[in-house]
């Protein structure tokens, strides 16, 4: 397929924060999003519903069907009811030609809680996740047997949020489940993004990038913030800001030594009367376009 760039709208539509986004539209999301270059996007909830309403929203604005986050509820759903569950999803989703559904558990996670400090996130036991896993293995099989395989999104305030759980969900899944690799949550974890990527690349089928104010997720930390808390503060960024402290350059390196072939997708929820969208989202776009040209990820 080669490497692609797309970009998730959160930016102009927060689904978590809304009041930070009241002002946008996602119809500006999306002229914005083309008009910077982007080839695809990741579906939000305020675009429309149905398959083929979507297929020609989507066809207006000339971008692809990028992925999109999926709300997992397999901890407490046996196999058969999550498969219905997400069914509509996986069949539009493959209808529209979706790398992939971002699928993450949010049965137990604490991410939409502002009141909730990530240091109380749901924090399993390996016994615990590798049987998840193993059941997880068995809807991913299914998923991509439909057409749409299910990478897995580690996320702050949730089950899967560091290394050791990562470990714990590929050493106990089956290929059939892929994973999404997101370089802010990580970072934001106290993971090494290159480290895991290093162990987990040939499992990784999806990537977000996010950079991260590191004084920003400091002084989170420190007042034992919720994840709201940090996005609200400005703990994210766009790839390309001065203020980020994650090095781009050596993960885009590493996604072409692995020969990455997938979609990169931007995805930095920040407020918009501190960072503009539009100014942001392109910022984001040229630095990325910039590393994958001088790696060879992309022509």
């Amino acid at each position: 397929m080669g490497v692609k760039l797309g970009i998730s709208l959160i930016a102009w539509q927060n689904d978590d924060l809304p009041e930070l986004t009241a002002a946008f539209t996602t119809e500006g999301a999306m002229e914005d999003a083309a008009a910077i270059g982007y080839a695809g996007v990741e579906r939000g909830r305020r675009m429309p519903g149905d398959t083929e309403g979507l297929r020609a929203y989507l066809d207006r604005y000339g971008v692809s069907l990028c992925g999109g986050w999926c709300s997992g509820n397999l901890m407490i759903n046996d196999l058969e009811t999550e498969k219905a569950a997400i069914r509509a999803q996986v069949d539009q989703f493959a209808a529209l030609g979706a790398p992939c559904i971002v699928y993450a558990e949010c049965s137990n996670t604490i991410q939409g809680d502002q009141t909730t400090p990530v240091s109380r996130r749901p924090k399993l036991s390996r016994d615990e996740v590798m049987a998840y896993a193993a059941k997880l293995s068995e809807l991913a099989k299914w998923s991509a047997g439909q057409g749409v395989p299910i990478a897995y999104h580690h996320h702050m305030g949730a089950m899967v949020q560091d290394a050791e759980d990562i470990d714990w969900l590929m050493e106990g899944s089956s290929e059939d489940l892929t994973l999404l690799y997101d370089t802010g949550h990580l970072h934001f974890a106290g993971a090494d993004p290159l480290a895991v990527l290093d162990k987990w690349g040939h499992r990784v089928s999806h990537v977000h990038v996010k950079d991260v104010r590191q004084p920003v997720l400091d002084r989170i930390r420190a007042g034992d913030g919720s994840f709201l808390d940090a996005v609200a503060g400005g703990a994210f960024t766009v790839p390309g800001d001065p203020e980020g402290c994650i090095d781009f350059a050596a993960v885009i390196n590493r996604l072409k030594a692995m020969g990455y072939d997938g979609w990169i997708v931007v995805e930095a929820e920040q407020d918009p009367a501190k960072a503009p969208p539009y100014e942001y989202s392109k910022l984001g776009y040229d630095h990325l376009v910039k590393l994958c040209r001088n790696s060879g990820l992309m022509p």
